[in-house]
């Protein structure tokens, strides 16, 4: 009877561009999905109730909202990248251990998120100056979100835990489905019912806890290396200890930049009704954006996680450089889009003729500087892929979050406009980029160098054994 051969994994032996980009594209396509489902809410809020009802569903709310998940995003890489160092080293014990433990991770934040930001909603609204215009339905909206945040933050791990062993096509396939089911809620509560922001809250819960029944349905189905099973979800403390190792400095370098995000906010807010809708709207198009740079992260952290854990050093640095170029062209494509194409794209939200001038203002500014953060997204992935994230945490906090709330109280308070107070970003991106050039450079000779030492070392001690043994 003949033994079933095991699969070639690609991305420690294909192609390196083809399957970078075989990689890439369902989990930029399922990301953007995933964009649609508050694009959706600031589309017809804003078209069917007003600019308003457009500010609810994202400024100050929108910018608490990616705080939040943004932390768990990053918390949950620490889980990616572990799993898909046991992935690729075909640890099968280990890696389902890792996978129980993401999920209770991923079960226990959900409950604690739930409660304090239900409770805690109007006091951060206030605290970011929130107009009184639209307060009430930024709570309403906030509200209906965190009651529902143990479904997102149980899809985020667990597509986190699919695309780190090479599947990024069935969180696509989920997201596409809940996509569509979120745009028909939205149009039936919004417009149909005329529950206005409330249904466009509800839509997108219902359509997230969608999502996280069908990953939830995809990992605990049988597989070759992993399958969850309730009855095993618990935490195991070394395994614990490293997803938090790896995971926490991430989710805090992710939170330092809604930190600072929700700063320029508070700054933005005091403009107006106008500038808020703008920034708002601005928002959902940039989101397509970090989008794709985002795919990037994800592909290059499990890329060079599975090459560092099976010890092909030389493929993990190519991969790299090819990430690196493919950022670039993305960076510069979607540039060229928001400044030829921005003024209509905005007449999408709102037809509010002040609203959009604004908003061409920021686009004015930021859309050509997306190609400063390339580095940033790639070097610190491709850093954290390997383990190494404590210091691209530091270089990411004081070079980004910290020079931008530095900006806000120094240099703001003594200019006036929106582009003075969004000047922060290109240069923060632009000092940080350099940083991590020069850290990344050190930081892969380093690793060649021990690399070549191992390897002479061994060739020694096989050396001398076989003079020894062939003396006996």
């Amino acid at each position: 009877m003949k033994q079933k051969t095991s699969a070639v994994n690609q991305i420690t032996e294909g192609v390196i561009w083809k399957q970078l980009l075989l990689f890439f594209f369902p989990i930029m396509l399922g990301t953007l999905f995933q964009q649609l489902y508050n694009t959706a809410d600031a589309i017809i809020v804003g078209r069917f109730v007003g600019k308003e009802a457009l500010a609810c569903v994202g400024g100050s709310s929108g910018q608490l909202i990616n705080l939040v998940v943004g932390f768990f995003v990053g918390l949950s890489s620490g889980a990616t990248v572990i799993i898909a160092r046991y992935y690729g080293a075909k640890n099968k014990k280990e890696l389902n251990l890792a996978l129980h433990t993401a999920s209770a991770l991923a079960i226990i934040g959900s409950i604690i998120i739930t409660v304090f930001g239900i409770l805690l909603a109007p006091a951060m609204l206030r605290f970011m100056n929130t107009p009184s215009n639209v307060m009430t339905g930024s709570v309403i909206y906030l509200r209906i979100y965190f009651a529902g945040i143990f479904f997102v933050f149980v899809y985020n791990i667990g597509s986190a835990i699919l695309r780190a062993m090479g599947d990024s096509k069935r969180p696509l396939y989920y997201l596409i489905v809940c996509c569509f089911i979120n745009v028909f809620l939205d149009i039936f509560l919004v417009v149909g019912f005329n529950l206005g922001i409330t249904g466009a809250a509800l839509a997108t819960l219902f359509s997230q806890a969608v999502s996280a029944i069908l990953v939830i349905r995809a990992l605990m189905k049988p597989e070759e290396m992993y399958q969850l099973e309730p009855k095993k979800i618990r935490l195991h403390r070394f395994l614990l200890f490293s997803i938090l190792t790896i995971g926490l400095p991430a989710g805090f370098q992710s939170m330092m930049y809604n930190i600072a995000n929700i700063i320029i906010q508070s700054s933005l807010n005091h403009l107006g009704t106008d500038a808020m809708a703008a920034y708002t709207a601005f928002g959902k198009m940039d989101a397509f954006y970090w989008m794709i740079s985002g795919a990037f992260s994800v592909s290059i952290a499990t890329f060079v996680g599975q090459n560092y854990g099976a010890g092909k050093y030389s493929r993990m640095k190519r991969s790299v450089t090819v990430c690196l170029l493919m950022d670039l062209a993305a960076s510069l494509l979607v540039s060229l889009i928001l400044i030829f194409f921005g003024n209509y794209l905005f007449r999408l939200f709102t037809q509010d003729a002040g609203v959009i001038k604004v908003g061409m203002e920021i686009i004015s500014l930021l859309a050509p500087s997306y190609v400063l953060f390339i580095f940033i997204e790639i070097f610190s992935s491709a850093l954290r892929g390997i383990g190494d994230v404590m210091i691209p945490m530091l270089m990411t906090c004081g070079g980004v979050c910290v020079l931008r709330i530095l900006w806000i109280f120094f240099i703001v308070p003594h200019f006036s406009g929106i582009q003075i107070i969004l000047m922060c970003y290109p240069i923060s991106w632009g000092v940080t980029s350099i940083l991590f050039i020069i850290y990344y450079y050190i930081t892969y000779f380093l690793i060649l160098k021990q690399f070549i030492f191992n390897n002479i070392r061994k060739s020694l001690l096989f050396s001398s054994f076989l003079f020894f043994y062939t003396q006996l």
